[in-house]
């Protein structure tokens, strides 16, 4: 039986990993060159670096990190945050990333993903979606962007099945409202994103100690899972999930 990919998450701001809760309150993790190598050599599947400065002028710096982590690490590595063309997808694949992910500029423009789709295959399109419950309700989820902070009109299960039919060929799911709370994941959330999509789901926010990873992994089955802070200050390790999910 397959089992979920382990994903470390790196949020690179002016090229340091950073974290915090809910977005807000940012500390600094470490440099994210020697922290993929960590997680690479613990046996991490795949890396993530999302850019959250996400500007013109720190394009620079995110491609120099990608080129250097993609010369020491040898697993799946993909590259969000700014994304808004298909020349700024080239120039991450270009420096070493394997795979893209998307998420406000494809909501102001949804053939985006179909443009991206069509030049380098849909293996190389992860469809990020920050998500967060629709006030009142217990089921329906909307879309956020700009870090969490900006609430759509975007219903989330929609918007994850337009972005099937255009060419997305992943889902990273985050639930906003868990996001950096260490308060386990949001099954709920995930097990309906799965119901609507034959995508691979991703799922990420909430982590926080090794029941977490099982619980989600027992009850949800994402196809991967993400987490950022567990990893960055030692709280779990990716040897002791997977031994973990190998006893049942």
């Amino acid at each position: 039986m397959l089992r979920e990919r382990i994903i470390p998450c790196l949020d690179v701001k002016n090229g340091r990993v950073v974290k915090g809760i809910n977005f807000k309150g940012l500390v600094d993790a470490g440099d994210p060159v020697e922290l993929a190598r960590k997680y690479y050599n613990e046996g991490a599947d795949e890396l993530t670096f999302l850019d959250i400065t996400a500007s013109l002028d720190n394009r620079g710096t995110i491609l120099d990190v990608v080129r250097r982590t993609a010369n020491e690490v040898f697993i799946p590595l993909t590259v969000g945050g700014g994304i808004r063309s298909v020349e700024d997808v080239n120039a991450l694949l270009r420096s070493g990333a394997d795979k893209v992910g998307v998420n406000t500029a494809a909501l102001k423009r949804p053939e985006l993903i179909d443009e991206i789709a069509s030049r380098f295959g849909k293996q190389v399109l992860v469809l990020s979606v920050d998500a967060t419950r629709r006030a009142g309700s217990n089921t329906d989820y909307i879309v956020t962007t700009h870090g969490g902070t900006v609430l759509t009109e975007v219903d989330a299960l929609e918007w994850v099945q337009t972005a099937e039919k255009l060419g997305a060929g992943e889902v990273l799911l985050n639930s906003v409202d868990a996001d950096g709370t260490k308060s386990g994941f949001d099954i709920e959330m995930i097990q309906a994103v799965k119901a609507v999509t034959k995508l691979p789901v991703i799922a990420s926010g909430g982590a926080g100690k090794l029941e977490d990873f099982v619980e989600v992994q027992k009850f949800a089955h994402p196809d991967a899972i993400l987490a950022a802070s567990v990893f960055h200050f030692n709280e779990v390790r990716i040897k002791d999930i997977k031994q973990a999910f190998n006893r049942f």
